[in-house]
């Protein structure tokens, strides 16, 4: 899953900038029906990391039923936590 192909496919565009706030809310709504309905875990995460970083993503206990999941995706956030302290 690469990060600009989901960016527009959900988006239409790569650079979220350029879009309205509606438009980014619309692309925000594509992706949580689009990661309610994968069963792929692999995609499911990816497209849960994407959202996290759009600020939308579903807790952890919802989002993943998989405690190895939920442990990745902490570690993620964990890892971008430090990230943004640099």
């Amino acid at each position: 899953m690469d990060f600009d192909d989901q960016l527009r496919r959900h988006f239409g565009t790569t650079d979220l900038e350029t879009l309205s706030p509606d438009a980014i809310s619309a692309g925000v709504e594509r992706m949580r029906v689009e990661f309610g309905l994968e069963k792929d875990r692999s995609r499911r995460f990816a497209l849960w990391t994407l959202l996290h970083m759009l600020g939308a993503a579903p807790d952890l206990d919802v989002a993943f039923t998989d405690e190895e999941d939920r442990e990745a995706a902490r570690d993620f956030m964990d890892m971008m936590d430090a990230a943004d302290e640099d």
